[in-house]
């Protein structure tokens, strides 16, 4: 058996609102990140910019793991409009996560933050997108979110 091999799809950053805290609730605390339009992504395949309302519903998990669960659209240089569902988790040493949440800088290399991207093109030359799996690391600021996105092939 071969192991999969991963090709490059592009790199995004995005700006993000101060979040908005639910609370505590049965299985977790949640929030709301507002993720704000006009963030750019771009790869050898494809450019574009973040269109529309978008945001990410937060839950940290007691053990201290926090699902990401963010729904947004893209609208590529050619007016292509995608939607994307980028679901995963983050973790790490709990003073790491706490300089997180104070907004500190910190590295991505001392936290673990990988999610699934899921792709809905219309037909046409991104239908590409529909047709495999995606993986993709991350790295949280204050304000602020960058994502690297790669195909599993």
């Amino acid at each position: 058996m071969n192991p999969p091999e991963l090709e490059f799809v592009y790199a995004a950053a995005f700006d993000l609102e101060p979040p908005q805290e639910i609370g505590a609730t049965h299985d977790g605390a949640r929030r709301i990140i507002p993720i704000v339009p006009g963030g750019t992504l771009e790869g050898p395949r494809i450019k574009g910019r973040l269109v529309g309302n978008a945001s990410d519903w937060q839950l940290t998990r007691p053990d201290g793991v926090t699902v990401v669960d963010a729904t947004y659209a893209i609208e590529t240089e050619d007016g292509v409009l995608i939607q994307i569902r980028n679901r995963g988790l983050r973790r790490g040493p709990p003073e790491v996560m706490a300089r997180l949440a104070a907004g500190e800088v910190v590295d991505p290399a001392e936290y673990y933050f990988r999610t699934v991207p899921e792709f809905f093109a219309p037909d046409g030359p991104y239908d590409w997108l529909n047709q495999s799996i995606f993986l993709c690391a991350g790295a949280r600021y204050a304000l602020g979110i960058r994502l690297w996105v790669w195909r599993v092939v």
